[in-house]
């Protein structure tokens, strides 16, 4: 699982798709890190945007080994600057898909 800026999405794809992993779920979210929280105005008013937007990037993988799933996301997600995002690497137990009922990496 992945937390990256959302312009590095299309970068992130494609590396996760050379390394040879099936499938990819992205999902719109906002948190707060390292990054330096920026203040604005809006019709006068001062706020604070402490949270930013990211996308997490998931990918199951059963075949292909998760570090290089992992390496390509972070490769691709790099720019240098604070709030780059982070990769994590989780296992899992098992997995069920629910059209065939297949179970564990057939599944994936």
């Amino acid at each position: 699982m992945g937390l990256i800026r959302p312009e590095k999405l299309g970068e992130a794809k494609q590396a996760v798709a050379e390394v040879g992993a099936p499938s990819i779920t992205v999902t719109n979210v906002s948190g707060r890190g390292t990054q330096a929280a920026k203040t604005g105005q809006w019709r006068g008013e001062e706020y604070v945007v402490d949270l930013h937007q990211k996308v997490k990037v998931e990918c199951v993988v059963a075949d292909v080994p998760a570090a290089d799933v992992a390496e390509a996301i972070s490769e691709a997600a790099d720019t240098g600057e604070p709030g780059d995002g982070k990769v994590f690497i989780l296992p899992v137990e098992d997995a069920l898909q629910v059209r065939t009922g297949a179970r564990g990496t057939e599944a994936v």
